[in-house]
Formats: C-alpha cells, structure tokens, sequence
C-alpha cells in the first residue's frame, strides 16, 4: 500500500490547535520502534481554513495508490463532520470536562486495524486510528461510527472508571493476600489480578455504552450507524466470555439499531 499518509498534504493556514480546529497529527507511541515511519498525515482545521486539505493524485492505473487517496479523503470527511458534534456532546452531557479533541493516526504498517481513546499529557483527550483501520474500512459510515464510539469512551468518563475500579481491585485482593499471610511474591501476584479483574469488571457495560452514544454522534453527524455497525461483521466475535473485555458483535449491532431507531422515532415525534 503506498502511503496513506503520504496522500494528503496539510493546507499551512490552518490553526491546528484553536479551538475550532481538528488536529490530525501522526501518532507517537511510547516506545519507538525500527520501523520505517510515514510522512505526518495531516494536520487541518474544520471552519478557520479557507480552502480543504489538498490531495495529491496518485498514478494512473495505479489501484493501491487510488485506495490509499480514497480512504485518507473519506477520513477527512468524516472527521470534518463528526468531530464538531461530538465535542458538543461532550459540552452538553459533562463539566468541567476537556472537549477539545486530538485526532492521531498511527501510521506504523505492523499495526493491525484498530483505534482506541486515551489522554494526553496535559488531559487533552486523544483518538488514535491506525492507518490499516483506515484503510480497512468499507464506507465513511464505518468510520463516523468508530470515531462517534471513541469520543463516547471520553464522555462517559470510561478511563477514570476502569481505573478507580482496578484500583479497588488491586487493594481488596492485596488486602486479603496479606491477611492470609502469603509471601511478598504472592501478595504482589494477588495485586495484579485485582487489577486486570477491576478494569474488566464493566468493560462490557462500557462498550455497549460507547456503542449507544456513539450511535447517537455518528446519526446526528449525518452519518448511519447502522450501516457503520456493519464493522462488527468482520471482525471476530469475542462470544459472551465471563470477564472478556468486550460484548458479543450480535448484542453490540442490536444495541447501535435500537438506539438509531430510538432516535428515528425521537424525530418523527419531534
């Protein structure tokens, strides 16, 4: 695949960090790797900019390269759109909440298709795409609905709960390992599984909670849902597993469709 990240060229007179703007930067993992990196993908900004990103065309004839311009120019519109309405979510249903989100693409080639939400240094909140989930998906629906579930993790406060759950966690069944009088080794043992039991505690709850709000951001978007919900049919179903991270792909579909139609019915009544 030439360089998805090479496709698209940042128009200079943006302001990528006003308030107004999205920033689509490359994404920097803790640990550098060997791996060779692609240019920064792009960097614009949603209403300050006088004229979009511009494309660079790729050679005719050349199908990898035509792919890669398609899938960079869907993500930009689809990050033009659903970024807006979901740091307005994020205002009307928070307080004293960092809205102001950061959009990176991991352009590492070794990475397999996912995207994930977390927080800067300074609490700016961050959604990372990978670059092969990018290219991955089939329409800007698949997209709207990812990014629209990723923002919702951040709404919802879903990181600061894993992590006062596995807190908890950690401090219970250290607890009961030092009462129970087992070594040093075994009361650290018992710390980490109190933690990852913690955080996976409401993983599944959570989830189906991004799912249903994230249905909500990528509606009001403009985007459909359901249509982007189609994602789970390919990837695979984790099953119903007793402290799995995530929900079977059956109940996450059946979620976003009875929500979208919640709101379908939410209009007409309106």
């Amino acid at each position: 695949m030439r360089g998805l990240a090479s496709m698209v060229e940042a128009d200079d007179r943006c302001a990528p960090l006003s308030r107004r703007s999205v920033a689509l930067r490359k994404y920097q993992p803790p640990r550098e790797t060997a791996m060779p990196r692609l240019a920064l993908l792009l960097a614009f900004c949603v209403a300050a900019c006088a004229a979009p990103p511009q494309l660079t065309t790729p050679a005719a004839g050349d199908a990898a390269s035509r792919a890669a311009a398609r899938a960079a120019s869907d993500f930009i519109a689809v990050v033009r759109r659903v970024e807006p309405v979901a740091e307005q979510e994020c205002r009307d249903r928070t307080d004293a909440v960092n809205c102001d989100f950061l959009i990176l693409v991991d352009d590492r080639r070794d990475q397999p298709p996912n995207a994930f939400q977390t927080v800067d240094r300074r609490g700016r909140p961050a959604i990372i795409f990978t670059a092969t989930l990018i290219a991955d998906a089939r329409n800007q629906d698949e997209l709207a609905f990812i990014l629209g579930h990723e923002a919702a993790h951040h709404i919802a406060g879903h990181l600061e709960r894993v992590e006062a759950s596995a807190e908890l966690g950690a401090l219970v069944l250290g607890q009961l390992a030092q009462a129970a009088g087992q070594s040093r080794r075994e009361v650290s043992e018992a710390v980490r599984l109190g933690a990852e039991v913690g955080a996976r505690r409401f993983a599944k709850e959570f989830e189906l909670e991004a799912d249903r709000l994230g249905t909500v951001i990528a509606a009001r978007a403009g985007f459909d849902p359901v249509r982007g919900a189609q994602f789970f049919a390919r990837i695979p179903d984790p099953g119903d597993e007793f402290l799995g991270t995530h929900p079977p792909n059956a109940a996450r579909q059946q979620a976003v469709l009875e929500t979208a139609q919640s709101l379908r019915q939410a209009g007409a009544g309106g």
